[in-house]
């Protein structure tokens, strides 16, 4: 895979100079580079009030740091949506393939394969230094935001940024071309055995085992499936389902991801607040925010399981990509919800269809 790194530093501070109201993400997209390649040119320079400091970036590493500071913002974000939980990091469980943190307000799934760069941040602002540590992908694209709070262990910051500072403090850094979401794959010829073993699951982890196996992704399983396992949404379905869990006490797990970590919030939905595109969920130490423009096919699934059946809504966008996942909260050792199948049964069949089976047997 080819590696990017052709804009000079210089040029990309150069870009961050002359846009201070912007956030670093879209300054990134103006000088045509990744957020984490600007981050790098901002390494020990102390631009426009931004400090960087390259760190190592495995789970490991910054799982160390994260469990002294504290009470803290995590953030996890895809193209379409952001994902922000207040918390502390605890429980944290190590793996060469996945790692882990399991407590009631910080849920985490890592994939340390994707954490390949990282960065110490201190940015100046009205209400003092905010500091966060920040991963990226091989892309340069944000894989996960620790972010400190008032509340937070702040006397631990400069030990963190001794121990975990990388000897290469360099201003250049380059990146591989990002790879886009894998198209929707599935195979007609093995539809039989795809539901066959779809009703012999007996845990939502399973599926994608399911699928690996039989050659075809989550999205293509979904176009083929058909009734009883899969019920193609309207597109609006998503922000009906977060303007009715507003109305009502059903709690609701919200999974949002990207390749490197996926977060998960557990709970109620409350204070909703739309703008422009974007709907917007402003909980008390869960925020969220997503694009609806960029949903472009919405699933009602359900799955087997050991503890009943599993019901999520889950939305993908223009390419394939998974943007969220929504299931009801399973109560005494079960993944059932009555309340929420009930609610997801009341939501709108989509007028343009993306099943393929149909047209095809």
């Amino acid at each position: 895979m080819d590696e990017l790194g052709l804009t000079k530093p210089s040029k990309i501070r150069a870009t961050f100079e002359d846009n201070p109201k912007l956030r670093e993400r879209d300054i990134a997209h103006k000088a045509g580079v990744s957020e984490a390649q600007l981050l790098a040119s901002l390494t020990g320079k102390g631009v426009a009030g931004v400090k960087t400091t390259r760190i190592q970036a495995q789970p490991d590493d910054i799982m160390s740091a994260a469990m002294v500071l504290g009470e803290v913002m995590a953030l996890t974000r895809n193209e379409s949506c952001v994902h922000e939980k207040v918390g502390v990091y605890e429980n944290y469980h190590s793996g060469a393939h996945a790692s882990m943190v399991l407590n009631e307000d910080i849920d985490l799934r890592m994939f340390p394969s994707h954490w390949r760069s990282a960065f110490a941040v201190e940015k100046e602002t009205d209400n003092g230094a905010r500091k966060s540590l920040q991963v990226f992908d091989a892309a340069g694209d944000s894989v996960h935001k620790i972010f400190l709070r008032d509340a937070s262990s702040h006397e631990a910051w400069q030990d963190i940024i001794g121990r975990l500072s990388l000897d290469d403090q360099s201003d250049h850094l380059n990146v591989s071309e990002r790879k886009p979401a894998e198209a929707p794959k599935y195979d007609l010829s093995k539809l039989d055995i795809l539901r066959k073993e779809w009703k012999r699951l007996t845990d939502t982890h399973q599926f994608l085992r399911l699928t690996s196996k039989l050659k075809m992704n989550r999205l293509g399983a979904y176009r083929i499936a058909g009734a009883p396992f899969v019920r193609e949404l309207a597109t609006g379905a998503v922000d009906q389902v977060l303007n009715q869990l507003t109305q009502c006490d059903t709690e609701v797990m919200i999974f949002v991801g990207n390749k490197g970590c996926i977060q998960i919030h557990n709970g109620r939905i409350g204070d909703l607040r739309p703008m422009g595109p974007w709907q917007n969920v402003m909980d008390p130490g869960f925020n969220l925010h997503l694009r609806l423009d960029h949903i472009k096919e919405v699933w009602a699934v359900e799955k087997p399981t050991q503890r009943g059946p599993a019901v999520s809504v889950e939305a993908f966008d223009a390419e394939g990509g998974l943007i969220l996942q929504m299931f009801g909260v399973g109560k005494e050792g079960r993944d059932s919800r009555p309340a929420w199948k009930a609610l997801v049964d009341t939501l709108p069949d989509t007028t343009h269809s993306h099943a393929v089976v149909a047209e095809a047997l």
